[in-house]
């Protein structure tokens, strides 16, 4: 492997860190950043220092932001009573996008996954459960992925929900739109017909 000076391997070993950043990605990344201008790199270091000094969890929902609370649950248009529960900020983008949800949300932070060490204490549910305790939550819909470790963490929150008396919903799952159905797995088509309805 080629050696370089030690601030562009310190740089490439940082980039390194990103998910799906592999060795030659970071190199590619550290020259580009080495051949940008002074100002240019300095407003990238600057973003990251920005990032890392003035984004925080929202103390209602614990998705990422840089006002208390966040733009959601501030919103007075939102309708409060109805939670979506999602694994990590980047997934309140999906939900949005459908234009059909007027709620407010509840970020994880994460699922359960025994085999990397992430058990019920490591998830961000204890303001989720503050605000159904309070009753201030009709409806709570568990909106996380359709994996082992996202059925799990759905089976769980039911569970730990499910006291309260508060409506627990679950997202469907199926077929996707455009999709052939001869090409549908097992858990896909049982999970289609499950979540058929009337037309």
């Amino acid at each position: 492997m080629a050696r370089f000076a030690e601030p562009m391997a310190r740089l490439i070993e940082e980039l390194r860190k990103l998910p799906g950043i592999g060795t030659k990605s970071a190199q590619r990344m550290a020259f580009h950043i080495l051949r940008s201008s002074e100002a240019d790199a300095e407003a990238l270091a600057d973003a990251v220092r920005d990032l890392k000094a003035q984004l925080r969890l929202c103390s209602i929902c614990n998705n990422i932001t840089d006002v208390e609370p966040c733009v959601y649950c501030a919103n007075p248009a939102r309708n409060r009573r109805l939670v979506c529960v999602v694994e990590e900020p980047t997934n309140i983008g999906s939900v949005e996008k459908t234009r059909g949800y007027n709620g407010v949300y509840h970020v994880l932070h994460g699922t359960l996954s025994p085999l990397h060490g992430v058990g019920p204490e490591h998830l961000r549910t204890r303001n989720l459960l503050a605000r159904v305790e309070r009753g201030d939550v009709d409806e709570v819909i568990l909106a996380t992925s359709p994996t082992v470790e996202g059925e799990a963490t759905a089976v769980y929150l039911a569970d730990l929900l499910r006291p309260q008396k508060v409506r627990i919903t679950r997202i469907a799952t199926g077929v996707p739109a455009g999709s052939d159905i001869e090409y549908a797995d097992e858990v896909t088509m049982t999970r289609a017909m499950e979540g058929r309805r009337e037309v």
